[in-house]
């Protein structure tokens, strides 16, 4: 894929697209493009998460241990809290197909993040509502099953 491909795939990406395009261009010439096999591990539950990663083509399969799973196709962002966090990952990425990523190292999104200070702000009230919407959801499940 081009330089320009891969911008366009990431400003498909409602989290990334608030980051403004000059953002999204330093990621995708800074990104690292990854191929995976069937079966291939993309990571492991408890590895040290230092990148988010895009799909670009194919399927993972993303499981939590204990019985959550999900499936992650062409435009999907796996991993997006440990651009901005250290953590340890909580579920295992295995390729479902023959498949590819755009790895986004942490150190990177970070250097994008202090660059543009109004990109951050943007990103930081992005996540800032979608906690808003998960604290709502919360409280309604709540009070449905307290009926």
């Amino acid at each position: 894929m081009s330089i320009e491909d891969d911008v366009a795939l990431l400003s498909s990406i409602p989290t990334l697209r608030v980051l403004g395009m000059g953002a999204l261009r330093v990621l995708a010439i800074g990104s690292e493009q990854c191929n995976f096999e069937h079966g291939d591990v993309l990571f492991n539950a408890g590895d040290a998460a230092d990148a988010g990663f895009v799909v670009q083509r194919g399927t993972f399969r993303i499981e939590d241990g204990n019985g959550a799973a999900m499936n992650a196709g062409p435009g999907a962002l796996i991993g997006e809290l440990a651009l901005i966090n250290a953590m340890q990952r909580p579920s295992t990425a295995t390729a479902l197909e023959h498949s590819s990523v755009l790895r986004i190292a942490r150190s990177l999104f970070q250097r994008v993040l202090e660059s543009d200070p109004a990109a951050a702000y943007r990103l930081r009230d992005v996540f800032a509502n979608r906690t808003s919407q998960i604290a709502r959801d919360i409280l309604m499940a709540g009070a449905k099953l307290s009926i």
